[in-house]
Formats: structure tokens, C-alpha cells, sequence
């Protein structure tokens, strides 16, 4: 079955070329078929290959050779383990329960901008695809490349608002200097290995020095950084809700920001060979998920909460594979990618319901009108808090367990990251859900559940968000009960032979499980209580809460550092080399031909005397040149002779 992994990537290929050659001439109904059918027949594949894996084992399948040049070959080919396999069903399946959304979340689109835009979701799908089945850093380069691509078609889907072509601008932009460090390190391999296929580079290691292994892993986790929005190269992803909601979904749940995840945890080898930069990880994902924690807190667009959300659980998959847990991140991708899909989706159904209104300071109440929203919602924040049996009790704690085995001063701020979580995730959906609707009258006149085709995927996920943990109960609970961990272990043989995993006496682990629990739910039950009386006339923030509504300034210290400096640059060449230098060469030449011409002109007066006088002159000159010529030779012939 896996030699059938390529129809995997093909189905969105054709999906977008059938829905984006086609969309002046394709209804919106075939449209949605095509564009959903395809993804749906890739996951069908992708359970397949799945299973197959699990039978079978893991499998490289070669389809050409993509570079071949003296001493180097890079080959087309799709390396398709246990690692892989994961993320296919993570993608496939998601993704597609978000274009089933989509259909009818965007169904008030004029029917070719209804192609755009699942023509887009598709090929968005592929480059995902792509990058976690290719064999070599070259493919998945190719693949993260893409996914760069359609973020930013997609974050400036609707580009006549000049905000969201500049949102997809900064996405574009951001993530071009993290893939930077990306392709310098893959320039590394190939000029210390000759060669970018997993299996040769990673059996091979042995080879290089401790510079090359650090500096090859620290220019992969720029790209990481980049691409998965850690500090500094963050501000892009709160930015990319520009777009419409179910793309935030699958950036965030399904593809793009998990791929730095994905790269570090396929080259699991080189960090643990690399002490220093997997440190490096660990403390720039914990900075990250304290940081976006702190801002999430004070805001008030329900998308832009749940993205720092976003950037903060991405930090906590960092922590984990900073610390070695590279079970335990993955994990997280897993639990992550359905909690936040569903409350994206939820999201989503909010601001149908209330005619685009994304303020959560003018919702309330929204509970007795959409019952479905209102508990898959619920059961998201369960989860995504830390909540047991819910799916990111499970994943988190993992981590932060193993965070705590590592250094303790991990594990006591990764704590009081999950703290905040729960806080701003309650106070979202109080807000949201709970006490009076501070919306307009019109609004409340035309609240309702969303459509069928918006809840199933609620309610789908929302199953995924409760149970989906259970893959990886602890050792603590029952024995070899980490299914997942089971599974993941061929992918990890070579990391977990070499470094050291410190284990916690249970009675130890009780106490911190037991005590972050209940710590968790005291600061749930508190942001309930504080928000749901809560009216818009006592919302004025002061001190620290005015810093964290503007999100600690970091966008305006870019600004004043870095955008502006470059931008009075570009004035300065734009008004100076542009206009008097590159310009005034072209318009110079143009002006001295246009110059010449009219005065070339002035010979032909049709005057006979002129003529005549020229042909005169014209014979003078020429007895005076034939004259000297021979006078020339005469001298020459002397000189020689």
C-alpha cells in the first residue's frame, strides 16, 4: 500500500488545477465536491498507508531523481514512517473537516472567488503534504516553500482591504528570513555530506564536527522559528486572521505552523547530538508560550486570542523537544491540532452568527443560541487547559513532566503558562457564551446555530478533543498504555540510545499532576466568575493590562528599529537613485535621440541651394581625408623603407 503514498499529494494537485483552471465555468456545489472529495480521498490513502506502516514498517519510495550532477544526487522520493504517517492523517483528516466547513462558511462568495479560494486550500494542502513525505531537506524544502506561498495567497484572500494584503505581506516577508537559516543549513549538508536524504545524513553524523552539527541545527531552528512563529519571528501569525477563518484553522491546526515541529522532530538526531542549541530550543518555546500567554490574556478579537493561543502551545511544543521529549511534542501536535481547529471553527460559527462581529466585548449570551457551538467550544478550552481526561491534559503534562525531570525552572514556568491558558480561554468563552448579549438588537433578531455543514466538523472534533489523548495515557496511569510513544519509537531508537530520561518517583508526579490540576481549575472557576457579569462600561484597562492589549509594543519596537529605517532607505533610493540617477540615464538617452533627431531633421529643409552647399562641403571633406590617408602612407612607406 505505501508504493501508493504518491496519490496522497495528488489528489489536492488535481483539486487545484480542476478548481482554479476551472472557476469561471464550475458551480459552487461541484466546486465543494471536487475540493473537500479530494482531500477526503487522500486521508482514505493516508489511513491506508497508515495501517500499512504498522504491518509493514517504514519505506522509502523513489519516483525520479530530481538533481544529478557530479558528486551529488538529490532524488524525488517520499519517506514514508511512522513520523510521516501521523501527519498525514493529521493533515488529511483535518483538513478535511475545514473545507467541508468551508463550504458553507464561504458559500456567499461569487462562484470563481469560491474556486480561488478552495483551489488555494488544496494546493495549501499539497505543499503540507509534500513537505512531511519527502525522503530528503530538499523536498521538504520545496513543500515549506509552499506552504509560505499559499499562507500568503490565502491571509490576502480577500485583497481589495489593503490591511490584509499587508498582513499577507508581513506573513511572506517573515517567514522568508527564517527559511533563510533553513537552506543555509542545507547548503551545510551537502558540502559536508554531499548529500540531504534523511537516512545518509543521520548515518552519517558521526562525521561531522560539534560546530557543524550546532551551526547546521541552529539554522534549521531559525527556519523552525519562522515558520512556526517563536520569538522573534512571531508577530506574522496573530497578523495572518486577515484571512478567512477556516484558513486560520488550518494554518494554525493542520499545516504551516507545525511544520517547524515536524523538521526538528525528523532531525532528532542532530539535536540530541547538540546540546547547546536543543537547550537553545527549550528556552526560546518557553519564552515564546509565556509571552503570547501574557498578550492573550488582554485581548478582545476572539481570532486573535485564540492565534496567541496559538504561538503560546507552540512554545510548549518547543519546550518538549528542547528537553528531548520528542514523543511528547508530537503529541501535542496531535492534541493541538484538534482542540484548535475546533475552537477556530467555533470561532468561525460565532462570527456567522453575529454578521462578522469579532469583538468579544459585544457577544455574551450566545450559549442559549447555539447550543452546538456553545459546548464543542467548551470542551475545546477543557482541553486546550489541561483538563483530565480531555486530550491536552495528556500532551501538556507529558511535557511539562518532562520539563520538570530536565530543570524544575522549566516545569514552574511552563506552569504558569498553562495557567494563563486556562485564564484567557475562559475568559474567551465566558465572554463569549455566558451572561447577557451586549450585542445590537439586530443581532440578537438573527441569532442561530450555523449550518450542517459547519457543525458535523464541530462536533467531530470535539470527540477528537476528548478522546484523542487516550493514545498516550502515562506510565503513571497504566502500563505501557502510551500507544503513541509505542508506535513513535523507531523514529526516536537513535535519540533515546544516547541521552539520559530522567524519570520521577510516581508518588512525585502525583503530587505535581494533582496540584497543577487543581491550580488549573481554581483559575478557571475565577475567570467565570469575574466575566460573567461582565459589562462594556467598567472594560477600561489600566498599567500593565494597556501594555498587554498592545501587545507589549513589539509590533511598534519593530516599526521604529527595523520597518522604518528600511523604509526612509527605500525613500532615499526611490527619490534619489531611482529618480535622478536610473531614471534620468534612461530619460537622458531618450531626451538626447529625441535631441539629435530634431536636428537631423533640419537637413532635409527641400531647399536646392542647401543641398547643394552640403554636397560641396561633402567633397571638401572627403579631397581632405583622401589627402591625408595618402599623405599617411607616403610617410609610413619612407619611415619602413
Amino acid at each position: 500500500m505505501s508504493k501508493l503514498v504518491y496519490l496522497i499529494p495528488l489528489f489536492p494537485l488535481l483539486g487545484f488545477l480542476i478548481n482554479g483552471l476551472g472557476r469561471k465555468s464550475l458551480s459552487k456545489s461541484l466546486i465543494g465536491i471536487i475540493g473537500s472529495g479530494t482531500i477526503l480521498a487522500s486521508f482514505v490513502v493516508s489511513v491506508l498507508v497508515f495501517f500499512d506502516i504498522k504491518t509493514n514498517g517504514a519505506s522509502v519510495i523513489t519516483l525520479f531523481n530530481f538533481i544529478q550532477i557530479k558528486g551529488l544526487l538529490i532524488p524525488f522520493a517520499f519517506q514514508v514512517d511512522q513520523l510521516s504517517a501521523l501527519f498525514l492523517l493529521i493533515i488529511t483528516g483535518i483538513g478535511f473537516l475545514i473545507h467541508l466547513y468551508s463550504t458553507a462558511y464561504m458559500h456567499e462568495e461569487e462562484p470563481h472567488h469560491f474556486a480561488r479560494y478552495f483551489a488555494y486550500l488544496n494546493l495549501f494542502i499539497f505543499s503540507m503534504l509534500l513537505l512531511v513525505l519527502g525522503a530528503n531537506y530538499v523536498i521538504m524544502f520545496i513543500g515549506w516553500e509552499g506552504v509560505g506561498l499559499c499562507s500568503y495567497l490565502l491571509i490576502g484572500f480577500w485583497f481589495k482591504n489593503n490591511n490584509y494584503n499587508y498582513a499577507a505581506k508581513k506573513a511572506f516577508v517573515m517567514n522568508r528570513i527564517g527559511d533563510l537559516g533553513f537552506l543555509l543549513a542545507v547548503f551545510w549538508l551537502i558540502f559536508k555530506l554531499g548529500t540531504t536524504t534523511y537516512t545518509d545524513v543521520f548515518a552519517q553524523v558521526g562525521q561531522l564536527s560539534t560546530f557543524d552539527i550546532t551551526a547546521i541545527t541552529a539554522l534549521l531552528f531559525i527556519g523552525a522559528m519562522g515558520k512556526s512563529a517563536q520569538i522573534p519571528l512571531y508577530t506574522w501569525l496573530p497578523d495572518a486572521m486577515a484571512g478567512p477563518t477556516p484558513v486560520s484553522a488550518l494554518i494554525h491546526a493542520a499545516t504551516m505552523v507545525t511544520a517547524g515541529i515536524y523538521m526538528i522532530a525528523r532531525s532528532n538526531i542532530l539535536y540530541t547530538m547538540a546540546q547547546g542549541t536543543q537547550s537553545l530550543v527549550a528556552m526560546v518555546g518557553l519564552a515564546t508560550a509565556i509571552f503570547a500567554a501574557s498578550i492573550a490574556i488582554k485581548q478582545n478579537d476572539i481570532k486573535k486570542v485564540l492565534a496567541y493561543s496559538t504561538v503560546s502551545q507552540l512554545g510548549y511544543m518547543f519546550l518538549g523537544l528542547g528537553v528531548g521529549a520528542y514523543t511528547g511534542a508530537v503529541f501535542h501536535v496531535m492534541t493541538h491540532a484538534f482542540f484548535k481547529a475546533l475552537l477556530f471553527l467555533g470561532a468561525g460559527s460565532v462570527i456567522h452568527a453575529m454578521h462578522h462581529e469579532q469583538d468579544i466585548r459585544k457577544m455574551g449570551g450566545l450559549k442559549k443560541y447555539m447550543p452546538i457551538t456553545n459546548i464543542t467550544f467548551l470542551l475545546a478550552c477543557l482541553a486546550i487547559s489541561g483538563i483530565p481526561p480531555f486530550s491536552g491534559f495528556f500532551s501538556k503534562d507529558e511535557i511539562l513532566m518532562a520539563a520538570l525531570a530536565k530543570n524544575p525552572i522549566y516545569y514552574y514556568l511552563g506552569l504558569g503558562g498553562a495557567l494563563m491558558t486556562a485564564f484567557y480561554m475562559f475568559r474567551l468563552y465566558t465572554l463569549t457564551f455566558l451572561g447577557g448579549f451586549r450585542g445590537t438588537h439586530e443581532q440578537e433578531h438573527h441569532l442561530k446555530e450555523s449550518p450542517i455543514a459547519m457543525t458535523i466538523p464541530l462536533i467531530v472534533l470535539a470527540i477528537l478533543s476528548v478522546i484523542g489523548g487516550w493514545v498516550g495515557i502515562p506510565e503513571l496511569f497504566a502500563k505501557d498504555a502510551h500507544s503513541l510513544e509505542h508506535f513513535l519509537a523507531p523514529i526516536f531508537a537513535a535519540s533515546t540510545a544516547i541521552s539520559e530520561h530522567p524519570h520521577l518517583p510516581a508518588s512525585q508526579e502525583w503530587m505535581y499532576l494533582l496540584g497543577s490540576t487543581g491550580l488549573i481549575t481554581v483559575v478557571i472557576i475565577y475567570a467565570i466568575n469575574n466575566y460573567k457579569k461582565y459589562k462594556t462600561s467598567t472594560a477600561e484597562s489600566t498599567g500593565l493590562g494597556i501594555v498587554l492589549e498592545n501587545k507589549w509594543y513589539v509590533d511598534e519596537l519593530y516599526d521604529t528599529i527595523i520597518v522604518n529605517p528600511l523604509d526612509a532607505v527605500a525613500g532615499f533610493f526611490k527619490s534619489f537613485l531611482e529618480k535622478f540617477v536610473i531614471d534620468g540615464a534612461v530619460n537622458g538617452v531618450g531626451r538626447l535621440v529625441g535631441y539629435g533627431s530634431r536636428q537631423l531633421r533640419l537637413l532635409q529643409s527641400g531647399q536646392v541651394g542647401n543641398y547643394l552647399i552640403i554636397m560641396v562641403l561633402a567633397i571638401v571633406v572627403f579631397v581632405l581625408v583622401w589627402f591625408n590617408d595618402i599623405t599617411i602612407v607616403y610617410y609610413l612607406n619612407r619611415l619602413f623603407n
